[in-house]
């Protein structure tokens, strides 16, 4: 069984697995924010295909604690994810993972074009791999 992580944003998902033994996350693809019912679909495909567990959701957070509008949200998204799957879903901080995944992709000399479809996911698997690390201690 796996971890799947979820990076809500209004134009695309950023979307990273686990491996089965929950030890590494891996950037898997983002999920075009819209069509709804296409989100749906592919989500239960990928939690049917990967054998997923749990979903952890990114929720920002404001540098100093607090809860802004992106989180409200995130919430709303949660909120209708948990009306449509059987997955259990946890929320965890996302402060900066945006930020070090394009800082990751330019150190790598990934092109401005290509950052943009790869930060989401990359976003998603910085998220997964905080969480994976805090659990195993």
């Amino acid at each position: 069984m796996r971890i799947l992580a979820l990076d809500h944003g209004t134009v695309r998902i950023g979307v990273a697995l686990s491996d089965e033994l929950k030890i590494i996350a891996t950037p898997l693809e983002y999920i075009p924010a819209a069509p709804w019912e296409g989100v749906l679909a592919r989500l239960r495909l990928l939690l049917q295909e990967k054998e997923v567990e749990l979903i952890v959701v990114g929720m920002p957070r404001n540098m100093n604690g607090t809860y802004g509008q992106a989180a409200e949200q995130v919430k709303t998204f949660i909120n209708a994810l948990k009306a449509e799957l059987p997955t259990p879903i946890r929320t965890w901080d996302e402060r900066l993972t945006s930020a070090q995944a394009n800082r990751l992709l330019v150190e790598a000399d990934v092109r401005r074009g290509q950052r943009k479809e790869k930060v989401d996911k990359m976003a998603a698997a910085i998220l997964l791999q905080s969480y994976l690390d805090a659990v195993a201690q």
